[in-house]
């Protein structure tokens, strides 16, 4: 729907674009696959989206959570005009229940909702634009829930020759994900596990609707697609499971999808598990370059051979990373390997950023 068109119902409150009437009088959410039934004053399982009189609104547009400069390998996407900066920001609530979530104070917040300064789809637009950044990223929680906010920064960004970019766990239906990605210049989904019992028990959803959502990203869509697998020990972290996940990649995405190994840490309801060992990460790289994945990438961690990206025809180093600084840069103009003249996957300008590891707030919408 256009900007310019949005039903304003309160402050920061917006009559949403995914829903219908139940025979029962109710209101479906027809945006993420939990398709919440709500009876006006009653909020869906991620607080943001609430039934009302008028149909199901979205209460947190234009309520971000904080803005941030950050490196684009942060997000991360470590094929998407690497070196850049990316005005990150997030809002308020989650559609996923994920038990080790990393962002928790944000994505279970309730207070947030009501204390939220309000930003503006063009403000967004502007101070990206002000602050020399290459794109601006939905994330901190998943932007599918404040989707309409997000689409509507999108169109302001495209209109200033700026990217955008959502870091999503993919759960959203097929009605909604044509009109969200339809705006997006790329994606990193966060594949949390590659079963079903993980999904259920640690996040309160479904792995099924997350696979058809990589599936048609990358055979529907331009958007630019990388994946993120936290790993989880004693949970989601055993070799098998991992060879299956690089095996399902390989056949439904192909080789060149980048995938980001990373190391969890204990936050929010599991502080009893350890970290992840540095040698489960640097295994579960070894298997997926094994199954035949071409760009497999280790985080959080002290790595730099599994943060750098290698050729793929001749498998020398074409963009050395130390953690979010570049160093060695051996691609061409037209993103071409020095070596032996492959292109790499992914989306180059003709030189890299310079923004390095730094990470700055700013204020938007003053």
């Amino acid at each position: 729907m256009p900007i310019d068109k949005r039903t304003m119902l309160d402050a920061g409150v917006i009559l949403g674009d995914w829903w219908h009437q139940t025979d029962d009088g109710r209101f479906q959410c027809d945006l993420c696959p939990r398709l919440c039934k709500l009876h006006p004053g009653q909020r869906g399982f991620c607080f943001v989206r609430e039934a009302r009189s008028e149909g199901m609104a979205l209460t947190s547009y234009g309520r971000a959570s904080g803005f941030c400069i950050d490196p684009i390998e942060k997000k991360p996407l470590n094929h998407f005009f690497p070196g850049s900066s990316v005005l990150s920001f997030g809002t308020a609530g989650c559609n996923l229940g994920c038990r080790f979530c990393q962002n928790w104070d944000i994505s279970k917040a309730r207070k947030m909702d009501r204390l939220m300064d309000w930003a503006g789809p063009q403000e967004v637009a502007q101070a990206a634009q002000k602050a020399g950044c290459k794109s601006i990223a939905f994330t901190y929680n998943d932007p599918v829930i404040f989707a309409e906010y997000a689409i509507d920064c999108a169109i302001e960004a495209r209109a200033l020759d700026l990217k955008t970019v959502a870091v999503t766990a993919g759960y959203i239906t097929e009605e909604a994900r044509g009109p969200f990605f339809s705006q997006l210049d790329a994606a990193n989904v966060d594949l949390k596990s590659f079963t079903e019992h993980f999904y259920h028990k640690l996040c309160f959803a479904h792995l099924d609707p997350v696979l058809e959502t990589l599936i048609w990203l990358k055979k529907e869509t331009d958007v630019w697609l990388e994946i993120t697998n936290l790993l989880i020990p004693g949970q989601n972290d055993s070799e098998d499971e991992i060879k299956r996940l690089c095996d399902w990649t390989l056949e439904n995405l192909g080789p060149e999808v980048p995938i980001h190994f990373t190391a969890f840490h204990p936050d929010f309801k599991m502080v009893g598990i350890i970290a992840t060992p540095y040698a489960t990460i640097i295994g579960a790289r070894q298997i997926a370059l094994e199954c035949g994945l071409r760009h497999v990438y280790t985080g959080n961690i002290d790595d730099v051979t599994g943060q750098s990206t290698y050729c793929a025809s001749c498998d020398a180093l074409v963009i050395e990373r130390n953690t979010y600084s570049l160093g060695e840069w051996k691609l061409d103009e037209n993103g071409n390997c020095y070596h032996c003249g492959a292109n790499l996957s992914g989306r180059f300008d003709t030189e890299p950023g310079n923004w390095g590891p730094k990470r700055q707030q700013i204020v938007v919408g003053e």
